[in-house]
């Protein structure tokens, strides 16, 4: 028994960004690894990528993810980690 039931028809009004084409469409017609979605209209989706970069931008921004010292182990950047 599959784990995971794969959906291959969309809901009326479902939108989503194909990042592969590069295109809007509705309901999941490319594979799930290519899309951005479900939006709730065409005009969202079309601004997925949009959207994306903004998200991007406060993700990278925000000075809770940059909370790390140096060489990636947390804490203040000491060798000793403290």
């Amino acid at each position: 028994m599959a784990l995971f039931k794969r959906r291959t028809v969309g809901k009326p009004g479902e939108w989503f960004y194909c990042l592969k084409h590069g295109t809007v469409e509705e309901g999941p017609q490319c594979r799930a690894a290519d899309r951005f979605g479900p939006y709730a209209t065409r005009e969202e989706a079309a601004h997925a990528m949009d959207t994306a970069r903004e998200r991007n931008l406060e993700w990278e921004t925000d000075p809770k993810w940059h909370d790390m010292g140096k060489g990636g182990k947390g804490g203040t950047g000491d060798a000793d980690g403290a």
